[in-house]
């Protein structure tokens, strides 16, 4: 039996990676971003062939090539932070280059995707499939460019805390897509 006292309070707080306000940030991005997608559901919900029609008019193709692409982009972050606190440096910072440019791979993907539903006339109030859609892969292409500066930044001031505190908004930014992906490509 482990015989170890359990931390709690600001003894545990400690022990969080990065800065306690960027958790705050994250935890109420998620909340934001759920509530989105339950009420993307919702209305899914009161006409779902109608969502469904709207859906397959999406590009799978490119929604999996940005999946891949974020992915192995907090991949790239993730490595960025260990080899910081290895002391290398020069190293975190070529991953920390890999995982923005990752990021702006994403947002010229999205970019021809959204240019394609232009050229087709479909836009934001098109529908409301085509409203939340839009609302939410939007809000979440401004957390990428978010997330590309923040790693911009910390490659510059590249303490362990700061590129930790960057990493962890940009796993955010990773497991919103994780999430979006199915519900607003995928879910029929």
């Amino acid at each position: 039996m482990d015989m170890r006292p359990i931390r709690q309070g600001p003894e545990l707080l400690a022990e969080l990676p990065g800065e306690l306000m960027m958790w705050v940030l994250i935890a109420s991005e998620l909340l934001v971003f759920g509530a989105a997608l339950i009420a993307c559901l919702a209305v899914r919900a009161t006409d779902p062939a109608a969502f469904a029609a709207d859906q397959a008019q999406l590009d799978q193709t490119a929604a999996a090539i940005n999946t891949l692409v974020l992915v192995t982009s907090g991949l790239c972050a993730a490595a960025a932070v260990r080899e910081r606190e290895a002391g290398k440096r020069r190293t975190a910072r070529r991953w920390l280059f890999a995982a923005g440019s990752l990021g702006v791979v994403f947002l010229i993907v999205k970019a021809f995707e959204y240019a394609s539903k232009a050229a087709l006339g479909i836009g934001i109030e098109t529908s409301p499939f085509f409203t939340f859609y839009y609302l939410i892969t939007g809000f979440h292409a401004l957390h990428v460019v978010a997330g590309v500066v923040l790693l911009a930044l910390v490659s510059w001031a590249d303490s362990v805390r700061n590129m930790e505190a960057a990493v962890a908004f940009w796993h955010l930014v990773d497991l919103v897509w994780v999430l979006l992906f199915p519900i607003i490509y995928i879910l029929r």
